[in-house]
């Protein structure tokens, strides 16, 4: 028998956060999703609306979270002009 308190991995969904930059004018792009492969993906084919323009993209940091609000949240934070700072001097 397993304890309550025991996370069984194979049933957690991961939530992650991340910024990715454009390798043709070096802006970058902060989102979430749950599939970060995917996501990656559908911004390189030009299939999301923001960065269909400013392809190819590389991955130049994520965050994972067991909680999607969590990383939404941590977007939104990355967004604002406090997260601006903490992107510029921690993260990227």
């Amino acid at each position: 028998m397993v304890p309550r308190n025991v996370v069984k991995w194979d049933k957690i969904h991961m939530f992650y956060t991340y910024i990715i930059q454009s390798l043709k004018d070096k802006s970058f792009y902060i989102g979430s999703t749950s599939d970060l492969k995917k996501r990656l993906k559908q911004h390189n084919s030009g299939q999301a609306n923001y960065s269909s323009n400013k392809t190819p993209f590389k991955l130049v940091w994520y965050g994972a979270s067991i909680n999607k609000s969590k990383a939404q949240e941590f977007e939104k934070y990355l967004k604002s002009s406090s997260g601006f700072a903490f992107r510029n001097k921690r993260l990227v």
